[in-house]
């Protein structure tokens, strides 16, 4: 895997995976060096947030301590409402969760970046919160649209790959990276980015793609997983490379996007290097080895998930990142009754009843019969929640955000 760079390249060029950049790419966000830079050669630095729990629902931000999964989540809505309400509710959830006017508010306070989150089977057609029409697309290209129009760049982060990735909740999988076991799902993770790499390889919008969110959780066998994820990462990129050449490739480290020892020499011209921090330090030893990385290997870094805590820490973090000319993208940008985000919703009345459904004990039918609440307070909160969460209804959270830009 020690391959120098040059011969690595020249090896894809000789494959025919790797075409000489058309015309058309010096409209698109590149790399220089350490540096991302726009089409005029101009450094550039990303500045933005996470639209987390839009296409990947998270229980916490739901409020709910055991059903965490979008599985797992929508099962719990099933049992309340029945599974078609369920499906309605995320058919209109994805609509008003994320809107223009939540496009044009990011902008006008000075964000510039937006990392979106995704589940592979958006794109797929297999069933997903109750959906198996591939809203995929449909959903992704109306709030790119509104990026563009509006000046702020995307980032498309697959959270949850087929098989699971991570481990854990937050790829949507078994409680284990299949993904790194199985080939069927490698060939499905490789076959979903190139759908969307040929969908989006003119877009300048698009900054590029984030492959493997927080790859490997810390509980499985690393010594046996970790050598496995660079050389997936390099088909997944030689894949891409065979329909779009023009866009940035964002790779994460193993150990929740933490650790980059399972890096050798970059293999294709566009690669940016991703971590992400929570709840350490906000001084600089917290990110010199990824600057130790970055120098050495002349590559752009990106911090893409941080945040989860005070606006102090919020504001440390942060001018380190910047001081160190390190482009961020905090999370997440919406969420209920909350301070640490962007802009925050109400709880609905009667919500409660939903909360303690969800974190009650449902281990069997005769459990769910006993402890499932009135269906019709269920259906009044759960309308309430989707018009609390759109824009009109929401507040921002004035701290959390002049610590991110001020």
């Amino acid at each position: 895997m020690k391959r120098t760079r040059s011969v690595v390249l020249l090896w894809f060029f000789c494959l025919g995976v790797l075409s000489p950049i058309s015309a058309g790419a010096q409209t698109f966000i590149s790399t220089q060096g350490r540096q991302l830079v726009t089409p005029d050669g101009q450094p550039l630095l990303l500045r933005g947030t996470n639209l987390g729990n839009w296409l990947v629902p998270e229980g916490y931000m739901f409020k709910w301590k055991t059903a965490t999964s979008p599985r797992m989540i929508h099962e719990v809505l099933s049992e309340l409402v029945g599974p078609e309400q369920a499906r309605r509710f995320w058919q209109r959830f994805q609509d008003a969760y994320m809107t223009r006017a939540d496009i044009h508010y990011l902008k006008s306070q000075g964000f510039n970046c937006l990392r979106i989150p995704f589940h592979y089977a958006l794109f797929t057609g297999q069933t997903y919160l109750g959906m198996t029409r591939n809203r995929g697309f449909e959903l992704l290209d109306r709030v790119i649209g509104w990026c563009q129009e509006e000046g702020i760049y995307v980032i498309l982060d697959m959270h949850c790959a087929p098989g699971g990735q991570t481990g854990d909740n937050i790829d949507d999988s078994w409680g284990y990276p299949w993904l790194f076991e199985s080939p069927e799902a490698q060939r499905a993770a490789i076959d979903t980015w190139v759908r969307i790499a040929a969908h989006y390889r003119e877009n300048p919008a698009v900054i590029g793609y984030d492959l493997l969110n927080e790859p490997i959780a810390t509980y499985f066998d690393a010594d046996r997983l970790n050598p496995r994820l660079e050389p997936l990462y390099i088909r997944m990129v030689a894949a891409i490379r065979t329909v779009d050449p023009n866009h940035l490739i964002f790779l994460g480290g193993a150990q929740w996007d933490s650790n980059f020892q399972v890096f050798h020499q970059p293999f294709d011209a566009k690669l940016v290097y991703t971590f992400h921090k929570y709840w350490t330090d906000t001084t600089q030893t917290v990110i010199q080895d990824y600057l130790e990385f970055r120098d050495r290997y002349d590559v752009p870094l990106f911090m893409g998930e941080s945040g989860e805590n005070t606006d102090a820490w919020i504001r440390g973090f942060r001018h380190t990142l910047e001081r160190n000319r390190v482009s961020w993208t905090f999370w997440p940008y919406k969420k209920m009754a909350s301070g640490s985000c962007v802009v925050q919703f109400a709880q609905p009345e009667n919500y409660d009843l939903i909360i303690q459904f969800a974190n009650g004990a449902r281990t069997s039918f005769e459990e769910i019969r006993q402890s499932r609440p009135d269906v019709g307070k269920v259906q009044a909160a759960l309308e309430a929640f989707l018009n609390n969460a759109r824009f009109d209804n929401c507040t921002p959270n004035q701290g959390y955000i002049d610590a991110l830009l001020q």
